[in-house]
């Protein structure tokens, strides 16, 4: 089992940043490629970006290419990313999880353990 906790959403102004956390415990968090994934009210969830289990190649939507950066630091069994010039668009709660099988980032079936997410605001 892998425990996950997000951190960092808030009520931030267009143009502006944040910073989500998400915490992992349990089972070996550094051996599991990992995603952010974003629900907004009315609409299903999707991916945001994925990082693989070394932090060495990242994925990242068409959507927040250029803006958004994820990291991740193993030996504090964190993931982060970094929202830089949100849009109200990006508007939604956002939740992290573990990739557990292989195929496309884009898969919500292919990652287990989902944290209970955190809500990012964007006001116009």
């Amino acid at each position: 089992q892998v425990q996950l906790v997000e951190s960092g959403g808030g009520l931030v102004q267009a143009g502006g940043s944040l910073r989500l956390s998400c915490v992992a415990s349990g089972r070996t968090f550094s051996s599991y490629a990992m995603g952010w994934f974003r629900q907004a009210p009315g609409k299903e969830r999707e991916f945001v970006v994925g990082i693989s289990w070394d932090g060495g190649n990242t994925f990242s939507a068409d959507s927040v290419k250029g803006r958004f950066t994820i990291a991740r630091d193993n030996a504090k069994n964190t993931v982060y990313l970094q929202m830089n010039s949100l849009k109200p668009e990006d508007t939604a709660v956002y939740y992290c999880a573990v990739k557990t099988r292989n195929g496309s980032w884009y898969r919500a079936t292919l990652y287990d353990y989902w944290g209970q997410g955190t809500q990012v605001t964007v006001s116009s």
